[in-house]
């Protein structure tokens, strides 16, 4: 079964509570998103140590429900 993109944000808002989330849907099939997190908690830290922040608030979702995730990630004014 699909993910809808507000659930996304909202699994990436409960972790990261002052994320500012932008989610497109790019095949319109439900399963495969682009997502621009800009979070202060990014600040400081890797790209990939941003990343696994994302991919630890989907919960598990990545390869099951949600399919594809293009993924950008920054803190704010970088």
């Amino acid at each position: 079964m699909p993910m809808d993109a507000r659930e996304i944000e909202s699994l990436i808002k409960s972790h990261i509570p002052d994320a500012t989330v932008t989610i497109r849907d790019l095949a319109g099939d439900g399963d495969h998103y682009a997502a621009t997190v800009i979070s202060e908690r990014f600040r400081g830290k890797t790209r990939v140590q941003q990343h696994q922040m994302v991919y630890e608030a989907l919960r598990g979702e990545m390869g099951g429900a949600l399919h594809a995730l293009a993924l950008q990630t920054n803190a704010p004014d970088t």
